[in-house]
């Protein structure tokens, strides 16, 4: 009997142990600092066919709108997500120059934005929301989310970078929640 419940015991310790393990996921800690550029950006799925979206497709305008506000949305997941060694925020003070930098931007952004949902039937809070579920999911098992996230707060805050609009998203949301851009005529 003692066998037996000594056997179980180790079997439970080692599952435990193991379970424990995290076998190469990836970490939210701070990454290396890259030169600023907009290299960062996760591969995209490609759009369907251009028959199949003419009806629900974005022109270029809404669809910068979209970004933009993709932007500021996995930034701010990146600046709750990604930590210093020690625990702390890794990019409390980039995520707020950002925030300040493009403030003007980003309160034409919602505007703008408030028209798009107007036009497309999408409920903002909905839609925001939607971004930042989406975006906290990528935190555990993409490697290099805080290195993206990084290099997209380091391109933002560049000298070169004058408007959100330069800016591409980190992690190109569009195609998942069935934004796409118009095909061209």
């Amino acid at each position: 009997m003692i066998k037996k419940l000594s056997q179980a015991a180790i079997l439970v310790a080692g599952v435990l142990a193991v379970g424990g393990c995290t076998l190469g996921q990836a970490r939210t800690t701070a990454p290396v600092a890259k030169a600023a550029a907009p290299d960062y950006q996760a591969p995209v799925p490609p759009s369907p066919p251009a028959g199949n979206i003419r009806a629900y497709c974005y022109n270029a305008a809404d669809l910068a709108t979209v970004h933009g506000r993709m932007v500021q949305g996995e930034l701010s997941v990146a600046y709750l997500q990604c930590q210093n060694t020690g625990g702390s925020r890794a990019y409390e003070s980039q995520y707020a120059a950002f925030v300040a930098k493009f403030q003007g931007d980003l309160s034409a952004n919602f505007r703008a934005l408030t028209q798009v949902a107007r036009t497309k039937r999408l409920n903002v809070d909905v839609f925001v929301t939607e971004i930042s579920n989406r975006t906290a999911q990528r935190a555990p098992v993409d490697r290099e989310f805080c290195s993206r996230s990084k290099r997209a707060l380091d391109w933002a805050l560049d000298s070169k970078v004058t408007s959100l609009a330069q800016v591409p998203p980190p992690f190109n949301l569009g195609p998942e929640m069935n934004i796409f851009p118009c095909p061209a005529q």
